[in-house]
This record gives C-alpha cells, structure tokens and sequence, in this order.
C-alpha cells in the first residue's frame, strides 16, 4: 500500500465535528493505526472506546457547568 499505518493524536473539539471524526477514527483504526484522543476531562460527547486511546486533562469549568451552558 502507498502508505503504511502510523499513530496519530487527535485533539478533537466537542460536537458535530467530533461526532465526524469519530467515524474516521473507525476506519483509521481498521487499517491499522494507533491513535491517542486528547480531551478535557469535562467532556460530553467524547467517549472512550477500543479504536482508540482516551486521555483527559483537568480543566477549571465543571462537567455540569459545561452542559448548562450548552
């Protein structure tokens, strides 16, 4: 194949978009790549999952607070 598998790091955005990535992530996994997802631990639509790893870092805004604001 023209291109070999790699790892990749993701540092995606909440919403419509990371719900789009997600997919990608998916098929990138299938052909073989190792891929790290970087989000705030107050997050709410990035979820863990086996196609990929998921790490958190601490931000100030509490995970309630996020979702009363959207």
């Amino acid at each position: 194949s023209p291109a070999a598998a790699g790892r990749l790091l993701v540092i995606p955005m909440e919403g419509s978009h990371w719900l789009s990535m997600k997919k990608v992530l998916m098929e990138l996994s299938k052909r073989g790549h190792q891929i790290v997802v970087i989000a705030p631990d107050n997050k709410i639509l990035i979820d863990s999952s086996d196609v990929y790893e998921l790490k958190t870092y601490p931000v100030p805004l509490m995970k309630e607070n996020m979702e009363e604001q959207l």
